[in-house]
C-alpha cells in the first residue's frame, strides 16, 4: 500500500517538475520575442524624438523629483547638484532628510543657503514629523526643497515629499543614484504619446556604475565590475530590463518599477493613499495598488516602461550584502503579493490578474521552493534506487543551455540599442559569467531567497545593512531601512 502510494506521490512530482521546466523555457521564449519587438519599437521612436523641443516646452507635464536620505551626509551635496542640473524646464527637487543621524541637514543648509520657510502644505498620507522645510535664498537654487522629518523609513519619507510636492507627477529615485542629465525628457515620452490610455506610472532603465569613470555625475565610461558577483548583476539587470520589463511592458502586465527611479502620476498615487510604510517592498505595491485601482474603476489605463538606461546605481559585491538585499527583495514580493491576493486568477481583474499575477506568484515568488523541491526529490530517487542518471543529465544539461541562452541575448539586446561596454575585454568577461552564473551563483540566490520565506513566515522584517564601496572608489556606509 505504501509503496504504491509513494510511487504514485514521486510519479506526481516527477510529472510535475517536468512540466514546470518546459513551462519555464516557452514562456521565457515568448518573454525574449517580445521584449525584442518592443526594444526595436522604442530604438524607432527615439530616431524620430527631438527631446530637445521637450526640455523647454510649456506644455509638458511639471515633476517632482522625491529624494528621501539617511546618513547620506558624505556625498549628498555632489547628489543634489547633480539633480539641480536635468535638463528639464519644469521640474523641482525635494530632498528629504529622514531623521539622519550624520550631519546630512547641515551640509545642505550651508551648501545651498538654505532657510527654514513657512510651506504650506495639506498632509493628505499621514507620516511622521515634519520639522522644517527649507528653501534657498539663492535663485540658482529655485527649484530646491528640503524636508527635515523625523526617521520612519524610505515609504514614510516619499509620503512626506508627496505631501509637499506641488507638481503633476512624482519621480522617486534614490538620492545616492545618478541620473543621466537628459533622464526627465526621456521618462516623459511614454505620458506624452499616450492618447487612448491614461499613463499612471513608468519606469526606467537602471544601469550599474560599479568600476565605471563618473564626472560631473555622469557616467561617461562603461567598464564591467571586477568582482564575479558584480558581474553577475549586469547580467541580471540587462536580463530584467531589457527582457522582463520591456516585454510585460509591451502587453500592458508590469507590476514592478524600480525603486531607484520610477515616474508616477501624483493625482492617483494619492487616491490609493502614498507608499504603504509596513512592507520593505513599497515600490511594487504602490505599482500594484494602482493598478488594482483603475481595474476596478474599470479605467483604461497603461504603465509603461523606457528601456534606455537613465539611471546609475551601486550593486553590493559581498555576498554578504548581496544577501541581505536578495531576502529583502522576496519579502517584499510576498509581501505584495499576500495583500492583493484577491487579484490571483480574478477575471475582474483582466490580464493583470488572470497573468501577471499568476506569473509572479509561481515563477518568481515559489520558484526558491520548487527548486528546493526538485532537489530533495531527487536525492529520494537516489536514496530509493529509482534514480535515472540519463534522464537527470538530460535535463540538467537542457536547463542550463537555456539559461544560458537567455542571458546571451539579454547581453545582444543590450549591444544593439545601447552598446555601453566598449572597453576591451569587456564582453569576454560577461560571457564568462554568464556560463558560470547557473552553477555557481544562482543557487546562492535561491538559497538567500529561502532565507526571505523563511523570515516571512517567523515575520521577521526591517532592510538590513548596505554597505557601499561608492562611486569613487572611498568606502561610504548607508543603511538602507533610512534608521528602521
Amino acid at each position: 500500500m505504501y509503496s504504491l502510494l509513494f510511487d504514485l506521490v514521486t510519479q506526481v512530482m516527477g510529472m510535475f517538475f517536468l512540466f514546470y521546466g518546459f513551462a519555464v523555457i516557452i514562456i521565457y521564449m515568448i518573454i525574449t520575442l517580445l521584449s525584442g519587438l518592443e526594444l526595436r519599437e522604442q530604438i524607432k521612436k527615439n530616431k524620430f524624438v527631438d527631446y530637445k523641443d521637450v526640455i523647454t516646452t510649456p506644455v509638458g507635464p511639471s515633476v517632482s523629483i522625491l529624494a528621501p536620505a539617511y546618513n547620506e551626509g558624505k556625498t549628498i551635496v555632489q547628489n543634489v547638484r547633480s539633480l539641480l542640473s536635468l535638463h528639464y524646464s519644469r521640474y523641482e527637487v525635494i530632498i528629504i532628510n529622514d531623521g539622519s543621524k550624520d550631519d546630512s541637514i547641515d551640509l545642505l543648509i550651508k551648501n545651498f543657503d538654505l532657510r527654514k520657510t513657512e510651506f504650506a502644505f495639506e498632509q493628505v498620507i499621514d507620516t511622521a514629523k515634519v520639522k522644517a522645510v527649507y528653501k534657498s535664498n539663492n535663485p540658482s537654487f529655485s527649484k530646491l526643497i528640503v524636508v527635515d522629518k523625523e526617521n520612519g523609513g524610505k515609504a514614510d519619507a516619499l509620503n512626506a515629499g508627496i505631501n509637499i510636492s506641488g507638481q503633476e507627477l512624482i519621480a522617486c529615485i534614490d538620492v545616492d543614484c545618478i541620473l543621466a542629465p537628459d533622464s526627465i525628457v526621456r521618462m516623459l515620452r511614454p505620458f506624452l504619446e499616450e492618447t487612448n490610455k491614461k499613463v499612471i506610472a513608468v519606469g526606467g532603465g537602471i544601469g550599474i556604475a560599479n568600476n565605471c569613470d563618473i564626472k560631473d555625475g555622469t557616467v561617461v565610461k562603461y567598464r564591467v565590475p571586477d568582482s564575479l558577483l558584480g558581474r553577475f548583476q549586469v547580467i541580471e539587470y540587462f536580463r530584467s530590463f531589457l527582457l522582463g520589463r520591456l516585454a510585460w511592458s509591451r502587453m500592458n502586465g508590469l507590476l514592478l518599477i524600480s525603486g531607484a527611479f520610477g515616474f508616477f502620476d501624483k493625482e492617483l498615487v494619492l487616491k490609493v493613499g502614498g507608499y504603504f510604510p509596513k512592507t520593505v517592498g513599497e515600490d511594487m505595491e504602490l505599482v500594484v495598488r494602482m493598478r488594482r485601482y483603475m481595474e476596478e474603476q474599470k479605467l483604461p489605463y497603461k504603465v509603461a516602461f523606457v528601456s534606455d538606461p537613465l539611471c546609475w546605481t551601486e550593486v553590493p559585491e559581498t555576498e554578504e550584502v548581496l544577501s541581505k538585499q536578495r531576502n529583502r527583495w522576496m519579502r517584499g514580493t510576498i509581501e505584495t503579493l499576500q495583500l492583493h491576493r484577491t487579484m490571483q486568477l480574478n477575471p475582474k481583474y483582466g490580464f493583470i490578474g488572470m497573468i501577471s499575477f499568476p506569473f509572479w506568484s509561481l515563477f518568481e515568488k515559489n520558484a526558491p521552493i520548487i527548486e528546493l523541491l526538485g532537489a530533495i526529490y531527487t536525492i529520494i530517487l537516489i536514496v530509493m534506487g529509482d534514480f535515472s542518471a540519463l534522464y537527470f543529465l538530460s535535463l540538467f544539461v537542457l536547463i542550463y543551455f537555456f539559461a544560458v541562452m537567455l542571458s546571451s541575448f539579454s547581453i545582444l539586446f543590450e549591444e544593439l540599442a545601447f552598446d555601453n561596454y566598449q572597453e576591451k575585454g569587456d564582453l569576454k568577461k560577461l560571457i564568462t559569467t554568464v556560463l558560470k552564473e547557473p552553477l555557481f551563483i544562482h543557487p546562492k540566490i535561491m538559497s538567500w531567497c529561502m532565507k526571505g520565506h523563511w523570515q516571512f513566515i517567523k515575520g521577521i522584517g526591517g532592510w538590513g545593512e548596505m554597505v557601499r564601496v561608492g562611486f569613487n572608489n572611498k568606502l561610504k556606509s548607508s543603511s538602507e531601512n533610512n534608521g528602521k
